[in-house]
């Protein structure tokens, strides 16, 4: 009876990675084509690619986390303790890159901010002023 019980769990386990496989497949192939989409007809637009890209490399690392590391058959509380750290690192490298972003406007945009050295008028001084 245990040797059936094995047979089948192994069955089991056969399908689901053909299914993780093709749906990886899928989703990998859907990226290319709009890769070549935008490269030849300039469509989507690059945030919305780039949009779709995130979304579809979160959906294909699910199913990496879930399938192969085995996170998908553990409990609820293994699986928030592993996720919410990670969440948080992306949460800080997101909040890092705008406050960035926001300092360099900010440095650009202040009056007290030194002139990059094309717009700095040449000094006058020294020379033959007839």
């Amino acid at each position: 009876m245990a040797h059936t019980h094995n047979a089948s769990d192994r069955q089991a386990s056969i399908k689901s990675i053909w299914r993780t496989f093709w749906i990886l497949l899928i989703v990998t192939m859907v990226e290319v084509g709009l890769a070549f989409l935008h490269l030849y007809t300039g469509f989507p637009g690059k945030l919305l690619l780039n949009s779709v890209f995130i979304g579809l490399t979160i959906v294909k690392a699910f199913y990496i986390v879930a399938e192969f590391m085995h996170l998908g058959h553990e409990i609820k509380n293994l699986i928030w303790t592993i996720l919410m750290p990670l969440l948080l690192f992306i949460w800080f490298i997101i909040a890092f890159l705008a406050d960035g972003d926001s300092w360099k406007h900010m440095r650009r945009n202040s009056p007290s901010a030194p002139l990059p050295a094309e717009k700095v008028a040449p000094a006058h001084g020294g020379g033959n002023h007839h």
